[in-house]
């Protein structure tokens, strides 16, 4: 008896350097100057960029952005109200290897179905970081 399993691409140095260059592109395009995180399905480090406008904090809030989109399998912007107090993730301990960030610019990174990674964007507003990080994410074929 055989077991069959269906191949799916990982997530790729190629495939993270494109989803930088677009969201560095939406965010141009928009005035705004981002640091951008791509983590594998591992959470490691596949590309990272930071603008030199951009502020220091911005290139760990997008890290942070990626791993806990990456750890929930959801967009951080899904999952602010999941902190307050009374959510579903209100007493979440914070013992991972690093902190969660629940402000939107985080985006799984999906393909064929099964999560491959995550972009994480931070510098602009939450909403315009949720904007470029789902453009990135949208993008990857």
């Amino acid at each position: 008896m055989s077991t069959a399993t269906t191949a799916f691409a990982p997530l790729t140095i190629q495939d993270a350097e494109a989803l930088v260059d677009t969201a560095r592109r939406s965010a141009e395009a928009a005035g705004v100057t981002v640091a951008v995180t791509v983590l594998d399905a591992g959470g490691h480090l596949l590309a990272f960029r930071r603008d030199d406008r951009a502020v220091l904090i911005a290139g760990e809030t997008s890290t942070r952005k990626a791993y806990t989109a990456l750890q929930l399998n959801a967009p951080t912007a899904d999952l602010v109200d999941a902190v307050q107090p009374g959510g579903l993730f209100h007493t979440l301990p914070t013992a991972l290897d690093r902190p969660l960030l629940f402000i939107a610019g985080g985006v799984p990174v999906r393909r064929g179905g099964r999560l491959i990674g995550a972009v994480g964007v931070g510098g602009g507003a939450p909403e315009q970081d949720h904007a470029f990080a789902t453009a990135a994410a949208e993008s990857l074929v």
